[in-house]
């Protein structure tokens, strides 16, 4: 179940109900502002995160099933699979992407259309220090010097607390969302919808359910997650790049 540890609005901690093949469950359902979602806890103390894009031919996956040839021996290892940021049509990254410490696409800051190019965007990423949400302009600024993992999207849904500024508290455009954030205690959530909402109304569950302070949008409509504890496996459009939670 999910387990409130402290005062309302204060960070939550996963409990695990359920285990599948020694793996722990993750992911829980829950309701907010009457809209049901789905969330994941990445514990540093017990996960690792990689992300992956392009199978063992060296083309892009497109969906979860090339994760097993790529992970090979680490694969029954697996907590949850989601995707992680926005791509082109031949589902490559167009963003920032880092995949095992290999830079494969540099930091984009062109301007453009589209949800990517809101400003601000974002990066999540991985280094020594641990999991983090920043937006392009500050990791710019301050980028570390090796980066285990990285991915560039966009909008930002929070900045220090606070709602992007170009989102309104509830708008009208409503569709299947996902996005990643960290928290307080420097666990990683990640979020999808279970049926449409608004960008404001997601920025709010991570401000204050999940007390992660910065929080970035990751995709919307082809949203999918992989959960092979509950046995979820979402189907639908070819996605892009993926993040993968190990438990180790």
């Amino acid at each position: 179940m999910i387990r409130p540890i402290a005062a309302a609005g204060a960070f939550l901690m996963l409990a695990a109900c359920s285990s599948r093949g020694g793996i722990d469950a993750a992911c829980q359902d829950l309701s907010f502002e009457g809209t049901r979602f789905t969330v994941c806890r990445a514990d540093p103390q017990k996960h690792d995160l990689l992300l992956v894009d392009k199978g063992m031919d060296g083309r892009p996956m497109r969906d979860f099933t090339g994760i097993e040839p790529r992970l090979g021996d680490r694969f029954p290892r697996i907590a949850f699979a989601m995707n992680a940021g926005m791509f082109d049509a031949t589902g490559l990254p167009i963003g920032y992407y880092v995949e095992d410490g290999a830079e494969q696409k540099p930091l984009n800051r062109r301007p453009g259309p589209g949800n990517f190019h809101m400003q601000p965007n974002g990066v999540f990423w991985g280094d020594a220090k641990g999991w983090h949400v920043a937006t392009t302009d500050d990791f710019a600024a301050n980028k570390p010097d090796h980066v285990r993992f990285a991915t560039q999207s966009g909008p930002m849904l929070l900045i220090d607390g606070k709602l992007h500024p170009k989102l309104a508290d509830n708008g009208t455009s409503l569709t299947v969302r996902n996005a990643v954030g960290v928290g307080l205690n420097g666990s990683a959530w990640f979020a999808i919808s279970n049926e449409p909402v608004s960008f404001g109304r997601f920025a709010r569950l991570f401000r204050d359910r999940l007390a992660a302070p910065d929080a970035l949008y990751l995709d919307g409509a082809v949203s999918r997650l992989w959960d092979p504890v509950s046995k979820r496996l979402d189907g639908g459009t070819p996605i892009g790049p993926m993040v993968v939670a190990l438990q180790r």
